[in-house]
């Protein structure tokens, strides 16, 4: 390798595969480093590709990249032990061109999207795992890796080495985080016929399915399960806070088998075959979490950056967007030939005025207040079963009656009052 890059980036997963696609197209000398077999082989997250942010970066990139299946419906299941109340959303302008997400398979994902970088200009090294940043009169000027001779110089380094980021830790950019602000997703795909996947989702050809699963999912910590159409699997996984899953004393893989036959999931996957088992960490913090992004020589994106909008549920549009924009601001830094944080700033700045840094405004007490107040899970998701119960079962009392009888099931005025203060604190967390 060359003893010098214009830019090493460290992690190969969406914000930094995107970012050395950006500065390869820009013409820079960028070496993307990789600690696993290959781009993928460790990258793990519930499967959606949003359409918009990745066609930022590779325009029509849905015609030959490896996807599984455009989604046109997005369902919610608020589950009780033996029900579930269901809502959602299908659209059929989902099922055409330019299409809006789809489900994907990271390890097939991640290396056509390495590729292309490649084919830009980047240089993609697998199997490396980087142990230091070397850092000269406070400023970084490359990494230090496991290889032999394994130094590697930079004008810049991108971070975006996980939501644990171990270099961001050794240069003092955040804290070891709590688990509370950590969340562990556990996931199974299991093998099932394409046409059967199909007929159990009321999807035709080439159509694909998501279904959010929340309340008993979790057995009523904060978190939520998901189910995702592929082509011909399923994928069926469930995360949570680390902070929960210590309280409750649950084991992850335990979870996952509770969702897994769960009366209202099981049928789905009935007669699959499991083919593979993950579990990935998540950044859950949100905006109260990120540490510092930006100095002399570094630049934090995606997961490391904790750049994660856990109300939504979405991570690899933010992280491709992170990418992105980290690029453009190294390239206009080697414009001038100013690498300093003065300079590269302008990533965090153009970051928080982005949806990114807007989006994590907004939602910046939501993961707290929802685990300070587990009520909303645990409590509220099973009420709402039990008035949909009461009010959809026919036994010849009037609606009128019933409706008192779910006035009633509130609870006495304090606890209805409680209930009030609740839904007004969710509200005001989420507007």
């Amino acid at each position: 390798m060359p003893e010098k890059f214009d830019c090493i980036v460290v992690g190969a997963g969406p914000a930094g595969i995107s970012c050395a696609y950006e500065l390869a197209k820009g013409g820079a000398n960028v070496l993307l480093l990789e600690r696993g077999e290959y781009p993928g082989s460790k990258n793990v997250m519930g499967g959606v590709l949003y359409r918009k942010m990745m066609e930022d970066i590779i325009p029509d990139f849905h015609k030959e990249a490896p996807l599984e299946r455009p989604i046109v419906e997005q369902r919610f299941m608020m589950m009780d032990k033996e029900s579930a109340v269901t809502f959602g959303y299908k659209g059929l302008e989902w099922a055409q061109e330019p299409y809006n997400n789809f489900t994907v398979l990271r390890a097939k994902f991640d290396q056509w999207f390495a590729g292309k970088a490649v084919e830009q200009g980047a240089l993609l090294v697998n199997e490396t795992v980087v142990l230091e940043c070397i850092v000269e009169n406070g400023k970084v000027v490359g990494v230090r890796t496991d290889r032999p001779d394994g130094e590697v110089y930079a004008d810049v380094v991108v971070l975006a080495d996980g939501v644990n980021s171990l270099l961001g830790k050794s240069l003092g950019f955040h804290k070891e985080y709590r688990p509370d602000e950590v969340a562990l997703a556990t996931m199974e795909i299991i093998k099932l016929d394409s046409k059967v996947i199909e007929d159990r989702f009321n999807l035709e050809k080439n159509q694909g399915c998501t279904i959010e699963l929340l309340g008993d999912a979790t057995k009523g910590i904060l978190g939520t399960g998901f189910l995702y159409t592929n082509k011909d699997t399923l994928s069926i996984g469930v995360g949570t806070l680390l902070s929960g899953l210590i309280e409750h004393k649950i084991r992850p893989y335990e979870l996952l088998e509770y969702v897994k036959t769960h009366p209202m999931v099981r049928p789905y996957l009935a007669g699959g075959e499991p083919v593979e088992y993950l579990a990935h960490l998540i950044p859950e913090g949100g905006l109260k979490s990120m540490g510092r992004i930006v100095a002399d020589g570094v630049l934090v994106v995606g997961d490391a950056a904790q750049l994660v909008n856990a109300i939504h549920r979405e991570g690899s549009n933010l992280a491709m967007t992170s990418g992105r924009l980290a690029a453009s601001t190294i390239l206009e830094a080697m414009s001038v030939g100013d690498f300093s944080e003065r300079t590269l700033d302008q990533y965090r700045v153009n970051l928080m005025k982005s949806f990114v840094g807007q989006d994590m405004k907004k939602y910046k007490d939501s993961t707290h207040h929802f685990n300070k107040f587990p009520q909303y899970f645990d409590q509220y998701i099973p009420m709402v079963n039990r008035a949909a119960s009461q009010m959809f079962t026919v036994d010849g009392k009037s609606k009128w009656e019933k409706q008192k009888k779910i006035w009633k099931d509130l609870g006495s005025p304090k606890e209805k009052l409680k209930l009030a203060r609740d839904a007004y604190r969710a509200w005001k967390v989420m507007k």
